[in-house]
């Protein structure tokens, strides 16, 4: 999920924040009331920043969540880039390739320092993201109080996060193993509305020897797309938007891309149109695709299709059991910084 000028995407995004702005987060009950109401100011205004300057920078910020708090619980290990016990943090997993959105966890932080956590920090400012990127129509509160972990392991996160080529077994296993749903599974799938993916993550589906099925009219045009962005992008492995709405009407032709029901004028927002597109196969994860080989699962597709608002609720609801994962381990701190332990302050 690199640094744009503003356009006509970004207006899109300009034009949500205002929409944001008049819809802080309720603190917790029996808590500091007005010390949360200004800690999530903080980072509430941190994030409009960012979306603003990267509208790209929101879809990372909603990411990072995901793969933090899926490795170890929420416990902000996903910023580290050294530990007293690893040099290989999860930073370096292979399934976290393309992470970002480090700088404005960095920026959040400098301004808070002591009063709240990394991990806070992370889950607060990805539901900040999450309700610019839907245009203010996902909300969700989220508690504070969480503490940072000192050990983040690269071999650790590719054992436990979910990868691209998982089959629908597999993916409902490991979403189980964190207690969450194949609804949740989903619901969750979702957010690949946003973002974007490096070839590495969905080259099987283009491999005549690998690929799951997937639209031929929609890969022969991504895979032309490929080889122009490896010259764009100067690498082999070059990174393709999650999602055919944001790749423009040349490219939607090309694939023979049906935009009934989607808003295409709504580039980068968080919204269902995911769904729409996955029932035409014209999405680039076989974990996307696998969803409609299971009978419900395809059914849950169908209905967040046809119901934008409910997947919006049922996004926000599952964001927020996902940023309350526990914490593992039997050693935490707040972090001086967030890339680095206590311990590791000074080296």
């Amino acid at each position: 999920m690199a640094m744009v000028k503003l356009n006509a995407a970004a207006a899109v995004v300009l034009s949500l924040l205002v929409v944001v702005a008049v819809h802080p987060a309720a603190a917790d009950a029996g808590g500091d009331w007005y010390g949360k109401k200004s800690i999530e100011e903080t980072v509430r205004k941190e994030v409009e920043k960012a979306i603003k300057h990267n509208p790209g920078v929101g879809a990372a910020l909603v990411r990072l969540v995901f793969h933090d708090c899926w490795v170890n619980g929420c416990d902000g290990s996903v910023l580290l880039d050294k530990t007293p016990y690893s040099s290989s943090t999860e930073k370096a997993a292979a399934n976290n390739i393309g992470l970002d959105g480090f700088d404005v966890i960095d920026a959040i932080k400098s301004k808070l320092g002591a009063a709240v956590s990394c991990a806070d920090i992370v889950v607060l400012a990805g539901r900040d993201a999450s309700a610019i990127l839907s245009g203010g129509r996902i909300t969700y509160d989220v508690g504070t109080g969480r503490k940072d972990g000192v050990v983040s392991s690269a071999a650790a996160a590719d054992a436990v996060l979910p990868e691209s080529t998982f089959d629908f077994a597999q993916l409902k296993d490991n979403f189980a193993s964190k207690g969450l749903t194949q609804g949740e599974l989903v619901i969750l799938s979702g957010a690949h509305s946003i973002g974007v993916a490096h070839l590495s993550s969905f080259h099987d589906r283009l491999a005549a020897a690998t690929a799951t099925p997937i639209d031929n009219t929609y890969a022969s045009a991504l895979a032309a797309d490929v080889e122009r962005q490896k010259g764009v992008q100067h690498t082999d492995n070059p990174a393709e938007k999650n999602n055919i709405r944001d790749m423009g009407a040349a490219f939607q032709s090309a694939a023979g891309y049906d935009a009934a029901g989607v808003d295409t004028a709504a580039v980068g927002a968080l919204d269902n149109s995911y769904y729409h597109n996955n029932l035409q196969n014209r999405v680039l994860f076989k974990s996307d695709w696998v969803l409609r080989t299971d009978g419900d699962a395809a059914a849950d597709l169908a209905e967040y299709r046809d119901n934008a608002t409910k997947w919006d609720v049922d996004f926000a609801a599952a964001m927020a059991k996902l940023s309350k994962l526990p914490a593992e381990g039997t050693h935490f701190e707040i972090r001086k910084t967030c890339r680095c332990t206590n311990q590791n302050y000074y080296y």
